[in-house]
């Protein structure tokens, strides 16, 4: 599994809770429950997924390592690329020094086979963990 290093952080923000994103076991900020913009990837490099949708990711700094995962059974279906992890089924986003205030910023989002998804990730920090729906492209049922 790829780590993702804390100089992969490419803006810092004063919150978890902007622009609709969810704060998701306390220290890490998740896209909405709707991503409505997906586009073809027309690139050799995301075969064989067909579509991308641009979603940043945060995590409060000084916190410990998170990991996040696509679900076994949704790894034919979709993965996700952070940091410049590479189109991956799970990354590590290592921990960085404590900055008050501070959730650091990773460039990434979605990669499907299909134009549309409600993608699972598990997000696991320490001991804890959370499944957390995706609406890409379309809204989840009861979303």
């Amino acid at each position: 599994m790829p780590t993702v290093n804390c100089d992969k952080a490419a803006v810092t923000v004063s919150s978890g809770g902007h622009d609709g994103y969810r704060v998701v076991l306390g220290v890490v900020s998740v896209p909405p429950a709707y991503v409505p913009q997906v586009v073809p990837t027309h690139n050799k490099y995301f075969r064989p997924w067909r579509f991308w949708s641009k979603a940043g990711l945060f995590v409060r700094a000084g916190t410990p390592a998170v990991v996040v995962s696509v679900p076994k059974a949704w790894q034919t279906r979709a993965a996700i690329t952070w940091g410049n992890a590479g189109t991956v089924s799970a990354l590590r986003l290592a921990s960085c020094p404590v900055q008050p205030g501070v959730w650091n910023g990773y460039p990434g989002g979605f990669v499907l086979r299909a134009s549309s998804a409600c993608v699972p990730l598990v997000f696991r920090v320490g001991q804890q963990s959370t499944t957390v729906r995706f609406g890409v492209g379309r809204r989840c049922s009861g979303s």
